[in-house]
Parts: C-alpha cells; sequence; structure tokens
C-alpha cells in the first residue's frame, strides 16, 4: 500500500513539472507588439545586396528591408513600402514568407521602440495607413511624394512633435560607392534603367542604420524559431 502511495505521489509531480514547463513555454512565447519593427534580409538579389552593400554599419550589416507592425480586427499586418506596390498593409504571415533561408525559417528580426516611443506609435501608424497605395520611391529621393521602406519608417515618427534629437532614428548622406569611392557597377546599372542620375550624398536613411539605432531593443528573431 505504501509502494503504490509512493508511485501515485511520484506520478503526480512528475505531472505537475510537465504542466509548469509547457506553462512557462507559453508565457515566454513572443509576442508582437503595435509599433514593432520587423528587420528583414530580402536576399541574394543585386539591388538586395547592393542595398547591404552600401549600408552596412558595424552594428547591422544584413537588412535590406523594414517595415512597422500593426493590428486590425485582431489581425497582425506589417505597414511597408515595397517595388510594385507602394505603401501597403502586408499580412504578417505573406511578410514572413517573402524570404526563407534554407531551413524555411524566415529571415525577420523583431525590434521595439522604448517605452518613451510608445505614446507616438498610434499617430505613426495613423501616418502610414494614410499613405496606402502611394507609389514607391524606386530613386531613393527624400523629397518627393514616394516612400521607400526605411524612409516610410522615419517619417512616421519624424511627421511627429517629437524634437529633431529624440526621433528615434538618424539620416545621413546616403552612398551608391564602393570602397573605392566609385559608384558600384550594381548602382550605375539601377539608376540608367530609371534614366536617373545616382543620387549620392542625398540625405536619407536605410534598414541597418535604423537596426543600429540605441532607441530600439531586439526581441525576437523568427529565424530561430
Amino acid at each position: 500500500m505504501k509502494k503504490i502511495r509512493i508511485i501515485t505521489t511520484m506520478h503526480f509531480m512528475l505531472f505537475f513539472i510537465l504542466s509548469s514547463c509547457n506553462s512557462n513555454q507559453k508565457n515566454n512565447a513572443f509576442e508582437l507588439k503595435q509599433g514593432d519593427l520587423l528587420f528583414q534580409n530580402t536576399g541574394t538579389g543585386e539591388i538586395a545586396n547592393a542595398i547591404k552593400d552600401v549600408t552596412a554599419t558595424s552594428l547591422s550589416k544584413n537588412y535590406s528591408h523594414v517595415g512597422i507592425a500593426m493590428q486590425k480586427d485582431e489581425k497582425w499586418f506589417v505597414l511597408e513600402a515595397i517595388r510594385k506596390e507602394g505603401v501597403c498593409q502586408t499580412p504578417l504571415l505573406k511578410f514572413l514568407n517573402r524570404n526563407k533561408n534554407k531551413f524555411n525559417k524566415s529571415q525577420t528580426r523583431v525590434a521595439r521602440l522604448d517605452h518613451y516611443y510608445q505614446p507616438y506609435i498610434s499617430r505613426a501608424i495613423a501616418y502610414g495607413i494614410e499613405r496606402i497605395n502611394t507609389p514607391y520611391d524606386d530613386a531613393f529621393l527624400w523629397d518627393d511624394d514616394s516612400y521607400y521602406c526605411s524612409e516610410l519608417v522615419y517619417k512616421m515618427f519624424s511627421s511627429q512633435d517629437l524634437p529633431k534629437d529624440s526621433i528615434p532614428f538618424l539620416t545621413h548622406p546616403m552612398t551608391f560607392n564602393d570602397s573605392t569611392g566609385n559608384p558600384m557597377a550594381s548602382w550605375e546599372r539601377y539608376y540608367k534603367t530609371l534614366n536617373h542620375p545616382i543620387p549620392e550624398g542625398v540625405e536619407g536613411t536605410n534598414p541597418n542604420l535604423m537596426a543600429s539605432s540605441t532607441r530600439i531593443k531586439f526581441v525576437h528573431d523568427y529565424e530561430n524559431e
């Protein structure tokens, strides 16, 4: 009888431990939040590589795209500016499936803005929504009526009543040159197709520069799921 009680007690303890583990796993599961930034490596295409080649920083080297998370009717979307579609509201799963590694994992990481910026997120998202269907900025110019990905995210916040030194991201003069100071061949071909001069030195931003901001913290990597 005593032996039966011991076995029963052990079974109960094992059940309790397993239940606790499962509960902790659920509690520790990543939850996307409104305003989270989704940085993406869009692969090995010529322009994706050209973007990474001229925008890499000491802290961030591999991003060629960024969007911002928003929830609508209990569903998740990413507000983004992408080629051919312009500014759009993309279902999260479609965004994550856009580019995957050889293990079928999305090459996407999530960063969260400091708590200071949380009151500005709803207006940032409203800014993006108002610009849905606006054309994509193929020439990566700053002062026109079209947007490239990081320009859209930057202006979501710079358009608000934030002091310039409190905007969570930086801008700097863009370059399309290689390490020798000459224009990269891929960018020369790209701008030739646009019939537009390379905007060397024009103020702008990019996903790698944004990812290097001290005002965000990376909270999740979909490649590690």
